[in-house]
C-alpha cells in the first residue's frame, strides 16, 4: 500500500478542469483546458525526490512529457464520458480508503503535504486513474484472446526459456528489526530494541506453530518495507543465489520442504557483525532443474500472461494514436518551444 500511495502521487496526473479561465493555458483537448499551474504541480512532484533538479532543455523536455501524458489522459476521459465509464464517487472512496489503510490520518496528511497536493487533488487523480483503467479494460484488454495454439507456438519457439539449469526456490520471509523503521506501515507496533524484537519474533513463531497464515502475519508484523505489503514474498531465486546469503539461512532453506518455514534465524549486519534483526523464512515452492513441459499448467499460464501483456501494450499504443487522430488537440506549450527556437511553422 505504501508503494501504491507513492505511485499514485508520483504517476497520476495532477490536474483537472477548472471553472476559471484565468491563468496560462498550456494545451486544450476538445476545448478542455490544461493549465500551467497544474503542469507545474506535477512537475514539482516529479523533481521533489531528485538529487538534482533538471535545468534548461532537460526541464523543458520533462514538462513536455508531463503535458503529453496529461493530454493522453484527457482524451481517454472524453472517451469515458461517451461510454459511461467515468469513475463513481463510491469507486473513488473505496480506492482512497485502500490507499490510506496502512497509515494513520496524521501520516497520510503529512504525505500529501510533503508532495504539495491537497486531498481533492489526490481524489481527482484516483478518479482519473480508475476511469482510464475502466476504458482500457473495456476497449482493449477485454478484447485480447490468447488461444491454446498461440501458447503452443510460443512454447515450441522458446523451449529454452523453460529449461531450468538449476533448482529455483520461491521464498517468503517475516523480518523483525531491533531498530524501528519509519518506512514500515502495518497495524502493529514496531520493536524498539533487541529485547522487544526477540519477544516479537517469538510471538510470531508461536502463532505460526498454532496454524496462523504466514502471509497474513507478514503483512501485519514484518518490518521489511520491501516485502511486508505483499505477504513477505521474496520471489523466486536460483539455488546459486543462496550462496550469497548468510550460511545459517542458506542451510536452513535447503533443508525445507515446500510449505515449511524455518526456525527463528538471527541476522547479523555483514559489515559490522552486529545484530540486524530476526527472520523466519518460508519455502513457498521449489522447482527442480530440467526442462518444463507444455502440459505444466504453470508453463501455460506464464506464456498466456506474457502474450496477453505484450498484445495489451501494443494495442494500447495503437488505441492512443487513434484517439489523437479523432481529438482536437492544441499544444500551445510545444508551439512556444518551437517558436522560441526559431522553428515557427
Amino acid at each position: 500500500m505504501a508503494a501504491l500511495l507513492l505511485a499514485a502521487i508520483l504517476i497520476a496526473t495532477l490536474y483537472g478542469c477548472k471553472s476559471e479561465v484565468g491563468g496560462d493555458v498550456m494545451a486544450t483537448v476538445d476545448g478542455r483546458k490544461i493549465f500551467r499551474s497544474d503542469v507545474d504541480k506535477y512537475y514539482d512532484n516529479q523533481v521533489a525526490s531528485a538529487q538534482q533538479a533538471p535545468v534548461g532543455e532537460q526541464a523543458t523536455i520533462l514538462r513536455l512529457n508531463i503535458l503529453r501524458q496529461m493530454i493522453d489522459d484527457e482524451m481517454v476521459m472524453r472517451r469515458a464520458e461517451k461510454l459511461g465509464l467515468l469513475a463513481t464517487e463510491e469507486e473513488v472512496d473505496r480506492r482512497l480508503n485502500e490507499i490510506k489503510s496502512p497509515y494513520t490520518q496524521e501520516e497520510f496528511d503529512q504525505r500529501l503535504k510533503d508532495k504539495k497536493i491537497t486531498l481533492e487533488d489526490f481524489k481527482r487523480d484516483i478518479r482519473r486513474s480508475i476511469t482510464v483503467d475502466k476504458v482500457m479494460n473495456k476497449e482493449v484488454a477485454s478484447k485480447i484472446n490468447v488461444t491454446d495454439q498461440d501458447i503452443t507456438n510460443y512454447f515450441n519457439a522458446h523451449k529454452s526459456e523453460f529449461n531450468l539449469i538449476e533448482p529455483e526456490y520461491h521464498l517468503a520471509q517475516i523480518f523483525v528489526s531491533p531498530v524501528p523503521n519509519p518506512q514500515v506501515h502495518n497495524q502493529n507496533n514496531k520493536a524498539q530494541n533487541e529485547a522487544d524484537a526477540r519477544k516479537k519474533i517469538q510471538m510470531i513463531n508461536n502463532r505460526l506453530d498454532s496454524g496462523d497464515d504466514f502471509a497474513t502475519l507478514a503483512m501485519n508484523y514484518s518490518e521489511d518495507p520491501e516485502t511486508s505489503g505483499n505477504g513477505g514474498d521474496l520471489g523466486t531465486v536460483p539455488e546459486s543465489s543462496l550462496r550469497n546469503t548468510d550460511p545459517g539461512t542458506r542451510d536452513l532453506v535447503l533443508k525445507l520442504k515446500p510449505g515449511q518455514y524455518s526456525p527463528i534465524i538471527t541476522v547479523l549486519d555483514p559489515a559490522t557483525k552486529k545484530l540486524a534483526g530476526f527472520r523466519i523464512v518460508k519455502l513457498v515452492a521449489k522447482e527442480p532443474a530440467g526442462q518444463r513441459d507444455l502440459s505444466d499448467p504453470r508453463v501455460q499460464q506464464a506464456i498466456r500472461t506474457q502474450l496477453h501483456d505484450r498484445r495489451e501494450q501494443l494495442l494500447k499504443a495503437a488505441y492512443y494514436e487513434v484517439l489523437r487522430d479523432s481529438a482536437k488537440v492544441q499544444n500551445y506549450y510545444a508551439q512556444q518551444v518551437l517558436d522560441s527556437n526559431g522553428l515557427t511553422k
